[in-house]
């Protein structure tokens, strides 16, 4: 390691040689690659972290680049799905970190054999069923991880420790039931947000990987960055006044779904995805072939892009799909029935 990339960073007490050392260590798992997720990953692999493994199931769009760092025209030229993308441009920031991709869809098949070994779970994701997932998984396996999210100018941010601090379902209960929350699509987002949650977080995890658990914040922070207003709720006493089915009775329930939705509306995007049962790799170049009836096909390594009855469909290599603009889950299905057909 050589500690004089971070020198500045060793003149801070909390940190030091030892702290470094720490942090050089330390493998996290940072689920979302978005908005949060890019600003997060650009964040920890200059602070130095030994090991960061990045999983995110889409590709980026050139509405993408106004909030997401580290991602740019060329990354839409190429098709590249974002975690990919990400991990190109880390390691031109930092090659002393360890950067992994997955490209994939987070469920509660695949998300025990994704965090094992990790020391933190970071959120950068859009959604709540993937938050009670990633915190069912950090509870059962006793992992810390940082919540994170944000809409229009607002964001909240809380670390949870699991045995010490509330975790998520301590503090919201209950999932909000579709369409009761705004997406990107309903209330916008500003990029300043992004970043102040983004930072809130990974000040969060530097402190837990660095070894100060101590200093780690036990509140749920809330940011209004339009009208500068920050907010710290005490939630501390919920872990003990809440019959949490996670912390207190052990009972996993997004964990033990049955692999989670095979059909997700995504956020913001009028748009569907569709996972297929089982692990899959297709091969594009055959289904590139066979798809020239179409029309043009376009993608990567990666990825496929197309357009079927006025709807655009991205495919991955593992078989999951994205169709932009079908009218409802019915039509959305029908297309991939009709033109992927796994």
């Amino acid at each position: 390691m050589n500690l004089e990339r971070y020198s500045r960073q060793l003149l801070y007490p909390n940190i030091g040689v030892e702290g470094q050392q720490r942090l050089r260590a330390g493998k996290v798992v940072l689920i979302g690659c978005g908005a949060l997720g890019t600003h997060i990953a650009n964040a920890l692999v200059r602070a130095g972290i030994g090991r960061l493994v990045i999983a995110d199931r889409d590709a980026v769009e050139l509405n993408n680049l106004h909030r997401l760092v580290l991602l740019d025209e060329d990354d839409v030229r190429l098709a590249l799905p974002k975690a990919e993308a990400a991990r190109r441009k880390l390691q031109t920031i930092n090659s002393e970190v360890q950067v992994e991709a997955v490209v994939t869809d987070v469920h509660a098949g695949n998300i025990e054999r994704l965090i094992a070994g990790s020391d933190l779970i970071l959120d950068g994701t859009d959604n709540f069923e993937t938050r009670y997932l990633i915190n069912d998984a950090a509870i059962k396996h006793d992992i810390p991880w940082v919540y994170g999210a944000c809409i229009a100018s607002q964001g909240l941010v809380m670390p949870i420790l699991p045995g010490d601090t509330p975790c998520l379902r301590c503090v919201f209960e209950t999932m909000p039931p579709p369409g009761a929350s705004p997406t990107c699509d309903t209330a916008g987002i500003i990029s300043p947000v992004v970043q102040v949650v983004s930072a809130l977080q990974v000040t969060e995890a530097i402190k837990i990987l660095s070894g100060h658990r101590e200093a780690v914040v036990r509140r749920l922070l809330s940011v209004e960055v339009w009208e500068n207003a920050f907010r710290a709720f005490d939630v501390q006493s919920d872990r003990n006044s809440v019959d949490c089915p996670a912390c207190k009775r052990g009972r996993f329930e997004f964990l033990s779904a049955d692999a989670g939705s095979r059909w997700v509306t995504l956020c913001g995007r009028n748009a569907f995805q569709v996972r297929p049962a089982g692990d899959l790799q297709v091969d594009l170049e055959q289904l590139k072939s066979r798809l020239a009836s179409v029309g043009k096909v376009t993608g990567s390594e990666f990825l496929l892009r197309f357009v079927a009855e006025n709807c655009r469909i991205t495919l991955f290599a593992d078989g999951r799909a994205i169709l932009y603009g079908a009218a409802d889950e019915a039509t959305a299905k029908s297309l991939y029935a009709k033109y992927v057909g796994l």
